[in-house]
């Protein structure tokens, strides 16, 4: 069975491969997460935060928007102790941040969902990449994603790392044309 060559690296790569990359997600909870978990991978690699996510997992309350943006000073300092997790202070503090930037959307926009995919028009972009190398790292989608988020105070959103969260949410599908994947769970 043939996979993006970047899904070899563990066996946790193959089955987020496999199982969740470029499949549509529209929970907020869930869209949250990727958002957090996406940032956290800044500087490392993604088989890193996939070693953490349980403990992320754990530790951020199961991504809970409403709990995560409740939390306080002496919750951050144990977070910043909890080696189940990356300890970055920014990022840390990121997530506190991003939680209550999203509960803003959500009243403004009646979700973040509905926010977050405007920006691929509410439907995947399904490309048709023959080699890793094709693969942008950034598009003009991202870039736009990554300003707007910017301008509403979020935190560890830069273009790269909003084209992994759009790669990841499946709002781009960027598995390879000789991937077992290849045009499968893109719907919508």
């Amino acid at each position: 069975m043939e996979r993006c060559s970047w899904a070899n690296v563990s066996e946790l790569d193959q089955k987020y491969h496999d199982e969740e990359w470029g499949v549509p997600v529209h929970d907020d909870q869930q869209l949250f997460e990727m958002l957090i978990l996406e940032g956290a991978q800044a500087g490392l690699s993604w088989t890193t935060i996939l070693k953490k996510r349980e403990g992320y997992r754990e530790a951020f309350d199961k991504f809970h928007i409403e709990t995560v943006a409740a939390y306080d000073e002496k919750k951050i300092a144990d977070l910043l102790e909890n080696p189940a997790i990356v300890r970055n202070k920014l990022k840390v503090n990121g997530t506190v941040i991003n939680a209550k930037l999203v509960l803003e959307i959500q009243k403004e926009f009646g979700g973040f969902n509905e926010y977050i995919w405007q920006f691929v028009g509410g439907k995947p972009i399904i490309n048709h990449w023959e080699t890793l190398g094709d693969v942008p790292t950034s598009t003009p989608e991202s870039d736009a994603m990554s300003k707007a988020l910017k301008k509403k105070g979020f935190k560890f959103v830069g273009t790269t790392i909003c084209y992994a969260y759009m790669q990841a949410t499946g709002m781009v599908n960027d598995h390879l044309t000789s991937c077992f994947r290849y045009g499968v769970d893109v719907g919508e």
